[in-house]
């Protein structure tokens, strides 16, 4: 009796085969995004409430240290997390009830922004690749630095160097501005 395999490939070569297409698909992610304006995101009616902190006058001056910085996440940090719907205001979080990544990275926006921080982004994206449901941050650049703040989940700023493969944006609000993040390498194809 002779058998025959309805298996073409042997398993190890699959595997190999679907880790190769996984990384290179991936890759893109890694690159540092580009931020297209866009004039709207599927954000902007669940921003309405908070357009008054991305909105406010601010002076910029950026004289704002990263240790001061530091120190507000700590704060924001040791609240405990709760998950709301909405966009909490700063006011809101600062009362001391529980607070989602949205409301941390909105108080630390505002703080920033009061103290005359420039190029901060309110960021809306994934924390990481596998997530599965979407995460609120802060980028900042200074001195020709870009850092991560994730109030939620640091107790520091990271800079964005060493955050590769994680915080992936999707969109990103500075002021009146919007954004749509594109990764780099896909915007050098287009």
């Amino acid at each position: 009796m002779v058998t025959v395999s309805i298996q073409p490939f042997a398993p190890k070569r699959i595997f190999l085969l679907v880790a190769a297409i996984v990384c290179l698909a991936s890759a893109a992610c890694f690159a540092d995004p580009l931020y297209m304006n866009v004039r709207s995101t599927p954000y902007d009616r669940q921003m309405t409430r908070i357009a008054p902190v991305l909105l406010s006058d601010q002076t910029a001056n950026d004289g704002l240290s990263l240790s001061l910085v530091n120190d507000w996440m700590q704060e924001l940090r040791g609240i405990p997390y709760g998950f709301s719907q909405e966009w909490k205001t700063p006011e809101e979080v600062g009362n001391g009830a529980p607070a989602d990544c949205k409301g941390k990275a909105v108080a630390l926006y505002h703080l920033m922004r009061s103290h005359g921080a420039a190029n901060l982004r309110l960021v809306i994206g994934k924390r990481t690749l596998a997530s599965q449901t979407t995460h609120a941050w802060l980028t900042w650049e200074k001195d020709g630095t870009s850092y991560v703040l994730d109030p939620t989940i640091n107790w520091m700023a990271y800079r964005a160097e060493v955050t590769d493969g994680m915080y992936l944006p999707f969109y990103a609000y500075d002021g009146g501005r919007k954004y749509q993040a594109v990764p780099a390498l896909l915007f050098a194809k287009i």
